[in-house]
């Protein structure tokens, strides 16, 4: 059912390099660990932001007459890009694509919220924006580049096939990405499993920070107040544009590194390493068993040795249990 589109991890640098993959220029997604407008509002220009929650499965989520917060507005598809979800596991990228093809020309005159998306993206929009919002998502769900660029940020595993599971699995809890972004004037919420975009009303340029986290607190305080797993990322322009206009070199700096630090653990994100531990462990014992006679017995005895006196300093209070676990070598 999700046609080979893998899950992708809610991470900036994720999102930041999926963008940079498609051809979309001077645009990256940094994390907010917060819900305060003043910390998004210094990452200005902000084109818009991807919230995951909870997927709720107790309850019917798709609204028909009308959503739990703000109205539909089902005559804004034809002028915003706004696509149905129609396959598993893309949500992610396709909230992405809801704020970034709603960017190519200001949302209002007095606005810098402009995108060079870049010519494949481009021709995405020219082709589907004559399409009704359930063709949209075929069309989006079909297409190679776009798919290939989101498999290549899936976690690699050895163990599961990503394109076979099933997120409606009872013991297994289901998470979605949606999408809110300021367009002609407008806040508009996009979520590809409603049946229109949703409108929370005139939102002036500047006024977006506060807008959607008046939106996002009103959405957070539906849930349980032990559920915690949210996790919301800003679309911005590049730092590293703004450190250079305004000669701050020790930002620079601190955005480059941070930018290698995204292209190392994306591409860590791409192996498993079960092979590599099997072959380090195979190494480890083959050493052991040509010490000396016995040598890999007394290595293991040793090792369950040090477990059982931890254990036991656990169950007396001494913290023992606290740290790792080591063979002696």
């Amino acid at each position: 059912m999700s046609g080979g589109w893998n899950t992708i991890e809610s991470d900036a640098g994720v999102f930041t390099y999926l963008l940079d993959n498609l051809g979309v220029k001077d645009v990256e997604f940094e994390e907010l660990l917060s819900l305060d407008a003043d910390a998004l509002a210094q990452l200005y220009p902000i084109y818009g932001v991807i919230f995951l929650f909870k997927y709720p499965t107790d309850t019917p989520y798709r609204a028909t007459d009308k959503p739990l917060d703000g109205t539909f507005d089902h005559d804004a598809s034809e002028n915003i890009f706004f696509a149905a979800q129609t396959i598993q596991n893309a949500c992610g990228t396709q909230a992405l694509l809801s704020v970034l093809l709603n960017k190519t020309t200001p949302s209002l005159p007095s606005s810098d919220d402009t995108i060079n998306i870049g010519p494949a993206l481009t021709s995405f929009r020219e082709f589907t924006m004559a399409l009704p919002p359930e063709y949209r998502g075929e069309a989006l769900s079909n297409s190679e580049l776009i798919r290939d660029v989101h498999n290549s940020f899936s976690k690699s595993s050895p163990f599961a096939d990503e394109t076979q599971r099933n997120p409606d699995e009872a013991d297994a809890d289901a998470f979605h990405f949606i999408a809110y972004t300021p367009v002609n004037g407008t806040l508009y919420e996009l979520d590809g499993l409603q049946p229109a975009p949703i409108s929370h009303g005139a939102c002036a340029p500047g006024e977006f920070p506060a807008k959607v986290m008046e939106v996002l607190r009103r959405r957070v305080a539906r849930y349980d107040t032990a559920e915690i797993r949210f996790n919301l990322l800003a679309m911005v322009r590049d730092l590293r544009i703004r450190a250079r206009e305004i000669g701050d070199g020790e930002l620079l700096a601190r955005e480059e590194r941070k930018r290698r630090d995204w292209q190392f653990e994306n591409a860590l994100r791409r192996h498993n390493f079960v092979g590599f531990a099997g072959e380090v462990l195979k190494g480890v014992v083959a050493a052991k068993l040509k010490e000396s006679e016995g040598g890999y017995e007394k290595w293991i005895d040793q090792g369950k040795e040090k477990v059982r006196k931890r254990i036991e300093e656990r169950k007396k209070g001494g913290g023992g249990g606290e740290e790792d676990v080591e063979m002696a070598g």
